[in-house]
């Protein structure tokens, strides 16, 4: 059997890599070459074009410029000539073709120290595909090179018959290594089998018994074999079967619990994992095989009871229809580097101090609008090191306390964010800021999505669909990208709002920062 050469495929690419290189390096070294040969003919013709028509373009006689200039235009290199008089205006445009590009040469005519004129000549490009035209034989000498090379390796490399065999017999080896001593088990175990067995017709024979009573032997050699085999691989799990499938029982419970509640920590869940597979063993150990079938169904059920509870709680969480009246604002600083926790207090206090009389005053000002009637705030926000909450809450149906939490936390990025460019530019300390709005089922997610997912400036929204709808109208938000958790797939990031809104909020922001320098 004929065998191919190892990676032929990729020798192929390899060739034709280098067959291209080859053909652009040709195309550049002929391109660079003919450059330099037109440009040098070029000048020439300039100078001798000059020597006979100095006469003519002196008394500006155009017939007799177009008549020499003809004869210039009739090189195949050429495209365009113009001939000008002193004063710049042209005289004689000739050419074949006077749109097409190419490198023009420039030369003054003089007559003795007076300038009597200009002629300017164009040389026309020369395309690859008449490069390649020209060079055609060293191309297809090329590739028909390139191609006899790869006929060659394809030949040479090929394995030979001592390399097979070489190769058969390490394949062998290996896979005599891996499964000769499980096949030796299992051949073991068939031979014992037959050997019970044919005793137990010997002795059926010299006694005459009846064929019910070789049947009966029959089984129980076959039983026998079964309870060896699975003593055997009980052995070599060092595990006893029943402890084996209450194991994997408690092991599938776990692992529904796991996944529909996932705020269960991990620790809790390796513990109750342990804790009820010590249980079960140690119950199997005094149980009989019906008590532990009772025991493993009753433990499946409770363990699906409580895994049912916790997913409805979850789920009562995250269900997107939930109710609330209430929102929660939750503004923390941007600090990569733990700034604010290094900063002495005497410069930190005074900071924090700033930050929240600018939120105080934003909360004031924004409850003032009339889109915002029938919100108030719960709680007066006081900023430290792990930043600011806010809570809004609604007094009547129509509120809109949703829309109210995203502009409070998109009017206080606005705010900081002028703050902060303002101490940067002083030279004083100043952190950039990320905000949260969510209800209040999802306050500690929405704390979590900051520290993991939030960014500088950017605002995460964790609201259930009553919430979405309020801010449809006024703001634009997208999907986290890839998100890795439940709470990152139902979390928005906004992207933008309307002009009636922005232009609200530039107001408001206006109005505190005015209200901050009266007071200052």
């Amino acid at each position: 059997m004929t065998y191919l050469a190892p990676r032929q495929g990729l020798f192929a690419i390899i060739l034709l890599v280098s067959f291209c290189l080859q053909t652009l390096l040709l195309v550049i070294s002929t391109d660079q070459q003919l450059s330099n040969t037109r440009a040098q003919k070029g000048e020439q013709m300039v100078a001798q074009l000059i020597d006979e028509a100095r006469l003519s373009l002196e008394n500006k006689d155009r017939v007799s410029l177009s008549v020499i200039a003809n004869r210039y235009t009739s090189e195949q290199d050429v495209t365009r000539i113009l001939i000008k008089d002193n004063n710049g205006d042209i005289l004689v445009p000739v050419g074949n073709a006077p749109m097409q590009q190419g490198d023009t040469i420039s030369q003054i005519a003089t007559k003795g120290d007076a300038v009597i004129g200009s002629v300017a000549l164009t040389l026309k490009n020369i395309s690859k595909g008449e490069i390649i035209a020209m060079q055609w034989p060293f191309v297809i000498g090329s590739m028909l090179l390139h191609l006899l090379l790869w006929l060659i390796y394809s030949y040479i490399a090929r394995p030979t018959r001592e390399q097979i065999n070489a190769i058969s017999r390490d394949v062998q080896d290996l896979h005599r290594e891996q499964y000769t001593p499980r096949d030796q088990r299992g051949y073991d175990r068939e031979l014992e089998r037959r050997q019970s067995m044919s005793a137990a017709d010997g002795e059926s024979g010299e006694k005459g018994t009846s064929q019910s009573d070789g049947s009966v032997n029959d089984g129980h050699a076959l039983l026998d074999g079964q309870s060896n085999s699975q003593e055997s691989t009980n052995a070599a799990y060092n595990k006893p079967p029943n402890t084996r499938k209450l194991d994997i029982h408690s092991a599938v419970n776990q692992y529904v619990r796991t996944q529909q509640n996932p705020d269960t920590t991990l620790d809790g869940s390796i513990n109750d994992s342990a804790n009820g597979a010590t249980e079960d063993t140690g119950a199997a150990s005094n149980m009989t095989d019906r008590d532990v079938t009772v025991h493993t169904t009753h433990k499946a059920e409770d363990n699906s009871q409580h895994a049912n509870n916790h997913a409805n709680n979850h789920a009562s969480r995250l269900s997107a229809t939930r109710a609330f009246d209430s929102v929660s604002v939750q503004i923390v600083f941007h600090d990569e580097f733990s700034m604010l926790e290094r900063l002495a207090p005497s410069q930190r206090l005074p900071y924090l101090a700033l930050c929240t009389q600018l939120l105080n005053q934003a909360v004031t000002e924004l409850l003032k609008q009339p889109l915002l009637l029938g919100v108030s705030a719960l709680n007066e926000p006081h900023f430290d090191e792990s930043g600011a909450y806010v809570m809004l809450k609604a007094e009547n149906s129509h509120a809109k306390v949703a829309l109210a939490g995203v502009m409070l936390a998109k009017l206080y990025l606005m705010l900081n964010k002028i703050i902060h460019d303002k101490h940067i530019e002083l030279s004083r300390f100043a952190l950039p800021a990320k905000a949260g709005v969510s209800d209040n089922a999802q306050v500690d997610a929405m704390t979590h999505l900051l520290d993991s997912v939030g960014k500088k400036e950017q605002m995460l929204i964790l609201l259930p669909n009553g919430g979405l709808k309020q801010i449809s109208h006024h703001v634009q938000v997208q999907s986290i990208m890839r998100p890795t958790t439940v709470y990152e797939r139902e979390c928005a990031v906004f992207d933008g709002g309307n002009d009636a809104m922005i232009q609200r909020l530039a107001d408001v922001r206006n109005a505190v920062l005015m209200i901050d320098d009266t007071e200052e």
